[in-house]
């Protein structure tokens, strides 16, 4: 399952890349907050949904730090799961629509039981399709000294109502977890 849901991940790059119009707005902005409903389907397990918040600051030409921290409560369940997540990423423009882009950041879990910590690192594109559209695709990798690593594989897109104001989404296919994001976003 992990091997497929990277492969989906990698073949899906060119065919952004290949995507690209020569029509779209210049460059993506690694500058934004946004906030959201988060939502994670377990394989033959409970599913969790809840609230997320997110950002990116652009620090140099080619670096970026990133964060986000996301509320989830399982179903049914009185139980809660928290997780935060900050970075830095290095951005490397193909084009003026096109980036290739690589992350690292420290994961942490906190539920009513025990807390997790790690890591996690990806690799893909990221570029402005259309002016009002851009999306990017990403294989990653997570692990730690708390829980088994594991492959994934992540989508998104963002459709753009201004230059400032768009609705975002992102999925992310790991081993026996789907998990998901939509919300506005706010470029500055």
């Amino acid at each position: 399952m992990k091997k497929s849901l990277l492969a989906v991940a990698l073949l899906a790059a060119p065919a952004l890349v290949l995507s690209v119009d020569a029509s779209a707005a210049e460059g993506v902005s690694y500058n934004y907050v946004e906030a959201g409903y988060v939502a994670s389907n377990l394989e033959d397990a409970l599913d969790a949904d809840g609230w997320g918040l997110g950002g990116s600051a652009a620090i140099a030409p080619n670096f970026h730090l990133f964060g986000s921290y996301n509320s989830l409560e399982l179903d049914d369940i009185d139980f809660d799961i928290d997780n935060w997540r900050l970075g830095v990423g290095y951005n490397h423009e193909i084009s003026q629509r096109l980036d290739l882009l690589t992350r690292v950041a420290y994961e942490r879990y906190e539920t009513d039981i025990v807390d997790f910590n790690g890591y996690s690192v990806e690799a893909g594109v990221r570029g402005a399709i259309t002016p009002m559209f851009e999306g990017y695709a990403l294989a990653g990798y997570e692990d730690g000294s708390d829980f088994d690593g594991d492959f994934y594989g992540r989508l998104g897109a963002q459709v753009k109502f201004n230059q400032n104001w768009g609705v975002t989404g992102d999925v992310k296919f790991a081993d026996n977890d789907t998990q998901w994001f939509i919300g506005p976003r706010f470029t500055f």
